[in-house]
């Protein structure tokens, strides 16, 4: 899969889904293309965005800051949806997703996790998340592949107002947390 660039984040981003099950499937499409609203467009009004420690991000500037993490590492994401459950107009979605690739700092980064959100219909008749939880019900200490929340880094305090979680990488020299922080 290629990186993100800014030919493809210039381009018309996809619709928002009228399908609950085509939402992780528009959200890896723009997740991919590096553009960071059009990925924020994709959660409704008063949503919450799940950390990696379980601190929940709960304004849009809070979960534009925790998806930048992830986007900040220039890598594609692959999702693979595992379940998806409607009930109106309210899914469940637990989805497989994988980053993997070389940060632009050269360090290799994999982090696979399964995400378990839930998504909305809005009035337009278009599905967004509501809840949308990276790592699921892991905690931040477990991990088959060895992903922890030593991985993952703060260089401020956990808080939606101006502080901002960052993601680390595999590298030791990335690994510069002071304290844990999806």
């Amino acid at each position: 899969m290629p990186t993100h660039s800014a030919a493809s984040a210039a381009s018309a981003p996809p619709p928002l889904p009228a399908a609950a099950h085509d939402l992780p499937a528009v959200f890896a499409e723009r997740f991919n293309s590096g553009d960071a609203a059009a990925v924020r467009e994709l959660y409704e009004e008063g949503a919450v965005f799940v950390r990696p420690t379980g601190t929940p991000a709960t304004t849009p500037e809070a979960i534009s800051r925790a998806n930048a993490d992830f986007l900040g590492l220039g890598l594609p994401i692959a999702v693979t949806p595992r379940h998806i459950h409607v009930a109106g107009d309210i899914a469940l979605l637990i989805v497989d997703w994988r980053l993997a690739g070389t940060a632009p700092d050269g360090t290799p980064v994999r982090i696979e996790a399964t995400a378990t959100d839930v998504a909305r219909r809005g009035p337009d008749g278009r599905w967004r998340y509501v809840i949308d939880s990276p790592f699921g019900a892991a905690t931040e200490r477990s991990s088959a592949d060895g992903l922890s929340a030593d991985r993952l880094s703060t260089d401020r305090p956990q808080s939606d107002g101006p502080a901002a979680d960052t993601l680390s990488t595999d590298s030791p020299a990335a690994d510069r947390s002071s304290s844990p922080t999806t």
